[in-house]
């Protein structure tokens, strides 16, 4: 890194929310550009541990799933070895701002508020937010959502669009991470559980024939994540997106994972720019 790595993480830990809370002293702290990664000879990404199929670890102790897939990809094109770091969604932007990873590619669905922390590149992949139930149990309107608990990862899209859409009043469980937030369903803790549109799948597993999906909040999309101010690694991570694209590799990945098609990516998403300024 550069030697405005000078400011140690543990000096920044010191400055505790105030220093999170100013993101051009993060910036300072631990900016990296394409060309440093080169010369440690490694690329440290931060990815979900436990959300498959966007990223989790195998019976194997391997990381798998969609990010990482892209994740090696963008190892090639940089020429290192990737060293990925499993996070627990509402740890993602942390690492990031603390200089312990160097980009996320970690399901980051691209809103505004976010684009306040951290620099977005252009979309890759699109995700819908959606509330999981039992088929037993009656949910067709927002409104319906006041009458149950409803289980959330801890700062991810779906505690956004779950807070957004539930009535004023409605018990939202806050759990540390996907796997825990689908296991509070399943496990009777919760009566639904907001999620994306994977988690289909990880409920029919646990109990076959149960859930079904019963709304849906919104159309997302996920970008890389670097630091604000990293000018040289935004604009190579775009040129990266740009490329897989073109040759055909992130249809590869989307349709090994996803088995659909994905829809256009957008130009532009109110908010969200593509592009450090």
């Amino acid at each position: 890194m550069t030697d405005a790595t000078t400011l140690s993480r543990r000096s920044l830990l010191a400055l505790g929310g105030a220093a999170l809370a100013t993101p051009a002293l993060v910036t300072r702290a631990f900016a990296v550009t394409p060309d440093e990664i080169k010369k440690r000879g490694r690329v440290l990404i931060g990815i979900q541990g436990d959300n498959p199929p966007w990223g989790y670890v195998n019976s194997a102790g391997k990381q798998e799933g969609i990010d990482a897939d892209i994740g090696e990809l963008f190892g090639k094109k940089l020429g290192v070895p990737v060293q990925f770091m499993p996070l627990e969604v509402a740890n993602r932007i942390p690492a990031l701002a603390s200089g312990r990873v160097d980009v996320l590619f970690a399901t980051m669905a691209m809103f505004p508020d976010r684009a306040k922390a951290v620099q977005f590149s252009k979309p890759y992949v699109a995700n819908q937010i959606v509330l999981l139930a039992p088929k037993t149990l009656e949910i067709k309107s927002n409104a319906d959502m006041g009458k149950v608990t409803i289980a959330v990862a801890r700062a991810a899209a779906q505690d956004t669009e779950v807070t957004k859409n539930a009535p004023a009043g409605t018990n939202i469980l806050r759990l540390d991470g996907d796997a825990a937030s689908i296991q509070a369903v399943v496990s009777g803790q919760a009566q639904a559980v907001g999620g994306n549109i994977f988690y289909i799948r990880r409920l029919e597993e646990a109990k076959p024939g149960i859930y079904e999906q019963k709304l849906v909040f919104s159309n997302i999309y996920n970008g890389a994540c670097t630091r604000l101010g990293e000018r040289e690694m935004n604009a190579f991570i775009n040129g990266f997106i740009d490329e897989i694209k073109v040759n055909g590799e992130l249809k590869k990945i989307t349709d090994k994972w996803m088995k659909a098609d994905q829809p256009p990516m957008p130009e532009r998403i109110e908010g969200v720019p593509f592009t450090a300024s």
